[in-house]
């Protein structure tokens, strides 16, 4: 409203200049001297018209010069108030396109997590003392008695593990698509089996090394004669698996939140040893899973992983399984 007062204000002062140099100008002023000039017959009278017209002339000459400070001041003032009226619209518009921008939602990238499941085996487990190639045969009639007992192929597991945010759009290649670090391990249990002849305690030889009587289990006992009963110690076969991978989760931003494990390197350790008495190999493992926002920073999700142990069977052992399950995730 004031800056169209001024406007108004100006307009009005420039039409009044207008005029007062219009009646002010030497024309004007030389036809009315030339008028009294011609009607007046007394030079006293005429010089003292044009003594007076002269200082009106110089007064108005005064307030035109007035009037013309009045304006510039007042062009310049409009001037400086049409800037900052620019100046405001253009914050007015930055403010507009910034209430218009999508809120981010906040969100803990990275995550520990606790996990659990089923395990499975491709193929039984041999070891130095339970089920062996080397002391007897595998499925006759020792097994169970010099021979070891075979280990279940399932498993239960239980672990744990973080990630570490690297990237929110997959290194500038796709938005959306966050690139993390996964450091995880798990502790697979295949049950409990008898051991083999290794972990008897009757001092279990082979017929022949000692003498003696010969019972029908078809070995030799140190002072015993009869049928080999072999209390033997039981085994418990596990496995131990540390990994490390890339991971690739999807949909940031969203609650529910899909991700896969492309190849990651992992370390399986295994107990009993191999009979070579090998305990450590290396493996690859892929996965896929996806996890929720329960609530907060609180997650549940499900995955499956495959172990793929690398150079083939450890010494006999082969490592090769899978595992599934849920787990429960803490954002931080």
């Amino acid at each position: 409203m004031t800056f169209k007062k001024t406007k108004l204000v100006l307009g009005i002062a420039t039409a009044t200049l207008t005029l007062v140099g219009a009646m002010a100008s030497p024309e004007a002023f030389a036809h009315k001297k030339s008028y009294k000039h011609k009607h007046t017959t007394k030079a006293k009278k005429y010089v003292v018209s044009t003594s007076s017209s002269d200082g009106r002339v110089s007064a108005l000459q005064s307030q035109v010069n007035e009037l013309s400070d009045t304006v510039r001041n007042l062009q310049a003032q409009l001037a400086t108030k049409g800037d900052s009226s620019a100046k405001v619209q253009e914050l007015d518009q930055w403010m507009t396109s910034v209430k218009a921008e999508p809120k981010k939602v906040e969100t803990k990238d990275n995550m520990v997590f606790f996990r659990g499941g089923y395990g499975h085996s491709n193929r039984d487990r041999n070891g130095v003392s339970i089920q062996s190639d080397v002391i007897g045969s595998p499925n006759g009639a020792l097994n169970g008695v010099v021979n070891g007992e075979k280990a279940d192929k399932s498993a239960w597991y239980m672990g744990a593990g973080f990630d570490f945010s690297l990237s929110d759009d997959m290194f500038g290649l796709s938005d959306g698509t966050e690139v993390l670090g996964e450091l995880m391990f798990d502790y697979k249990e295949f049950g409990t089996v008898k051991g083999n002849a290794l972990t008897n305690t009757n001092n279990v030889v082979v017929a022949g090394v000692v003498g003696g009587a010969t019972n029908t289990a078809g070995v030799t006992t140190s002072g015993l004669s009869g049928p080999l009963t072999n209390p033997g110690r039981s085994v418990t076969v596990n496995q131990f698996t540390l990994a490390a991978s890339p991971k690739i989760k999807f949909m940031k931003g969203s609650d529910f939140r899909p991700w896969i494990i492309p190849a990651g390197l992992a370390l399986q350790v295994v107990s009993p040893p191999t009979e070579s008495i090998t305990v450590l190999q290396p493996a690859m493992m892929f996965g896929i899973g996806a996890d929720y926002k329960l609530w907060k920073n609180i997650y549940i999700g499900a995955d499956a992983r495959y172990h793929h142990g690398l150079g083939g069977d450890m010494d006999g052992v082969k490592t090769n399984g899978f595992t599934a399950g849920g787990y429960l995730g803490l954002g931080f």
